[in-house]
């Protein structure tokens, strides 16, 4: 059994329709791995061991008959704390939202449930997901697998760490500017936002609606792509015959570019190298416009931001962790002109980025700038964890900010990802693309 706590979420799948995996003795399995480890309470906010076993003896069941839903009927996931669940509580990490318990499930959680999978709980997050270092002061922060003494990167922090540490054999995130990428990347794992829209939102406590996405961190590409179509209520993408033979790359050069710290940067470039072997036609690019999108992150993330929360800030702005406090009021004085023309702004910046990169397979870069920063001097010095905050989202945001899909995926130096990119709507094209890239880098 200790082995189905390293095992990908596709080959659980498939022992269980082979007979070999009981779902219930796989759920048991997970669920007593999460009460005997040392740190399950800053990974789990809590657990559902009702729900789980209940929908495991259902998997059984339905393996017995021959009557299984999907690919990973019985295969348990983590769920980040921002997802509701029926009659449990949804708090996204804040005491904003205390004791917080809906009457139904998010729309993805109730199309993974028909689609067989298992919940084992709600995972520890940044306060209402507006961080990217998983610092969290006020709930829990989990620990980074890599260091016990760093950050895991958020905000689905716990989301990553579930998996990492071997108590969930995937997990669903959310990202909004890069929370599924960075602690994927800092953890090891892989990380897939679908581009905005590609799944609903439907239940999901919000941050910014206009960028917010659904998305899964896990241990392979294959995972990836079939819990996406579980998610989604869809037919997974087919992953077969994927190749990077003639696959033209793009670097982008601009702000993702820039001042990487050593470590992601060789990773970055070992990867890169190792695309190009698996014959990868690798091409730099420049688009300035992509720096003017940044400069809009402020007045279009801050002023969708605090519309929603306000009503709960400004009643208890004491129970908030003070730098999160800070970001979101950071919306408050964005003036309405200024915000539709922002966003008109970005329409246009798209356009020109959709143009200059028409024709790529997919545009790629470092997943993230820094290695997970320390925790305790995150929590000493305010201007430490601002800085660190912003490196720490630099190179995922363009994908948030272009409308993008993207998949980040482990290189051979821990903590570090490379980053591969696609426009909406060809997310079945990019995890081809990912699943080739992932054989290479092996």
């Amino acid at each position: 059994m200790d082995d189905w706590l390293k095992a990908t979420a596709a080959d659980l799948g498939r022992g269980i329709a082979a007979g070999r995996i009981d779902p219930v003795e796989l759920t048991e399995a997970h669920l007593s791995a999460i009460a005997a480890h040392p740190l399950a309470d800053r990974i789990f906010a809590r657990t559902t061991p009702d729900r789980a076993r209940a929908e495991a003896g259902a998997a059984r069941n339905r393996a017995k008959l021959g009557l299984r839903r999907g690919p990973l009927d019985g295969v348990p996931l983590s769920w980040k704390d921002l997802y509701d669940t029926a009659g449990v509580a949804t708090e996204a990490g804040t005491a904003l939202m205390a004791g917080r318990v809906p009457d139904a499930d998010a729309e993805v959680l109730r199309n993974a449930t028909e689609a067989g999978l298992v919940c084992l709980g709600k995972t520890h997050m940044s306060e209402v997901a507006f961080s990217g270092l998983g610092y969290n002061p006020v709930t829990a922060t989990p620990p980074c697998v890599n260091d016990p003494e760093a950050v895991p990167g958020g905000s689905s922090s716990g989301a990553a760490t579930s998996v990492a540490f071997g108590l969930a054999p995937a997990a669903i995130g959310s990202d909004t500017g890069g929370s599924i990428r960075i602690p994927a990347a800092w953890n090891d794992l892989v990380g897939f936002k679908p581009a905005h829209g590609a799944l609903p939102l439907t239940g999901v406590v919000p941050l910014c609606p206009s960028f917010d996405t659904v998305g899964p961190l896990c241990r392979s590409v294959e995972d990836a792509a079939l819990i996406h179509a579980a998610l989604g209520g869809t037919t997974p993408f087919d992953l077969n015959g994927t190749s990077l033979k003639g696959a033209r790359l793009l670097i982008l050069d601009t702000v993702v570019g820039e001042d990487i710290a050593d470590a992601p940067a060789n990773a970055f470039a070992n990867a890169v190298s190792r695309l190009s072997a698996a014959g990868a036609v690798v091409e730099h690019i420049d688009i300035p416009g992509v720096r003017d999108a940044y400069d809009l992150a402020l007045p279009l993330y801050g002023a969708e931001a605090y519309a929603f929360w306000r009503p709960l800030v400004e009643a208890a702005p004491e129970k908030m962790y003070p730098m999160i406090l800070e970001r979101l009021r950071g919306g408050a004085d964005i003036l309405a002109a200024d915000f539709i023309a922002g966003w008109d702004w970005m329409r246009a910046i798209r356009t020109v980025f959709r143009a200059a990169t028409a024709g790529a397979d997919a545009v790629i870069c470092p997943t993230g700038a820094i290695l997970p920063p320390n925790m305790a001097r995150l929590a000493a010095n305010p201007d430490h964890y601002r800085a660190v905050n912003l490196q720490t989202l630099r190179c995922t945001r363009m994908g948030n900010l272009m409308g993008l899909a993207a998949i980040t995926l482990p290189t051979s130096t821990p903590s570090c990802g490379i980053m591969l990119h696609a426009q909406p709507g060809q997310e079945g094209r990019l995890l081809r693309l990912a699943r080739a890239a992932e054989a290479a880098l092996a």
